[in-house]
């Protein structure tokens, strides 16, 4: 399995489940204007860095450090404000933070998700598109 599917598989056991969708990088790129439904969520590596080699003779060995996004959208026209969108964004955060923080996906061998920033990406017409950073790790070696 994908460190990106681990996650998404972890978001869908969230209960109850906040999202009406949760999906990948190719259907976040496919977006026009709004998801086909909200709430939504995005799950996709963002980048990622490796070290150096850590072994001085042998195969090589690097721990790569991954960015992992979750872009949670949603939508609420109740108040004229965007106060209502926020709240809901803000419920959505801690949800996803809540499944994620400590979560030992399959594809890191062993080390858990830890939360890194979040940013708003848009808030236009009561729909906010929020983004959430986790850093996850992988390790690297050389095949021989």
């Amino acid at each position: 399995m994908s460190l990106v599917n681990d996650v998404i598989t972890r978001l869908n056991l969230i209960d109850p489940l906040p999202f009406a969708l949760i999906e990948g990088a190719v259907e976040f790129a496919s977006i026009d204007s709004v998801p086909p439904a909200l709430p939504a969520a995005y799950v996709f590596v963002k980048g990622d860095a490796a070290e150096e080699n850590s072994r001085a003779t042998g195969r090589v060995l690097q721990r790569c450090e991954i960015d992992l996004a979750v872009v949670i959208v949603t939508s609420n026209l109740s108040d004229s404000t965007g106060s209502a969108a926020a709240g809901d964004i803000e419920a959505l955060k801690l949800a996803v933070r809540g499944a994620l923080v400590g979560f030992v996906p399959e594809a890191s061998r062993g080390d858990p998700l830890e939360y890194m920033a979040g940013q708003m990406l848009r808030f236009r017409s009561g729909t906010a598109w929020f983004e959430l950073v986790f850093a996850a790790t992988d390790y690297i070696e050389e095949q021989s």
